[in-house]
């Protein structure tokens, strides 16, 4: 839909059902296959004409539930019906112009905080870059900088700012919104 647009926007909404859905977790190489009969609680998407980028909540009959990046290989069951939204490309031209400032996310895999900072980022249209702490020699040479042993550390035009609850204290003031 995004291609045949020629725009870009945002999967709302989905409802439905999958018979396979091929996840990836945040940080791993490898994806997994679940095979069941699925239903899906929620999915959200940024889409482009040239890319999406999904995030899906699925259970299946035992009430099990999954989330994380949705992948290629998935299956819908019986049917999709999805809610898109899609952007005035004029405002997507003039925000990536305006936006020069920039956003580094540092996380360490798993951490409840690191993904709700992401997902608070990823909400407001903020654009970040993650950076993935996966061993003592990367929190040593992190620690070195901040002095700070919790995650996520934030870093905004090159200045630590603190974790999420600091980042949660700029969007409530509206300072957020200058990056």
């Amino acid at each position: 839909m995004a291609k045949k647009e020629n725009k870009g926007g945002y999967i709302l909404s989905v409802v439905g059902n999958l018979s396979k859905a091929r996840i990836k977790c945040l940080g791993e190489k490898q994806s997994i296959l679940i095979k069941n009969s699925l239903e899906i609680i929620s999915l959200n998407s940024t889409i482009d004409p040239n890319s999406s980028h999904l995030h899906i909540s699925f259970s299946d009959v035992n009430c099990n539930v999954w989330a994380e990046h949705l992948e290629e290989g998935t299956i819908i069951l019986k049917a999709a019906d999805k809610l898109i939204g899609f952007l005035d490309e004029n405002l997507i031209k003039k925000e990536k112009i305006t936006n020069n400032k920039k956003v580094e996310i540092f996380i360490i895999p798993d951490s409840p905080w690191s993904a709700r900072a992401i997902r608070m980022l990823r909400t407001l249209q903020v654009v970040y870059e993650i950076k993935v702490i996966r061993n003592d020699d990367d929190f040593k040479s992190l620690n070195k900088i901040t002095n700070n042993s919790t995650f996520p550390q934030i870093f905004l035009n090159g200045e630590f700012i603190g974790g999420y609850s600091e980042l949660t204290e700029l969007h409530s003031s509206g300072k957020l919104n200058d990056y």
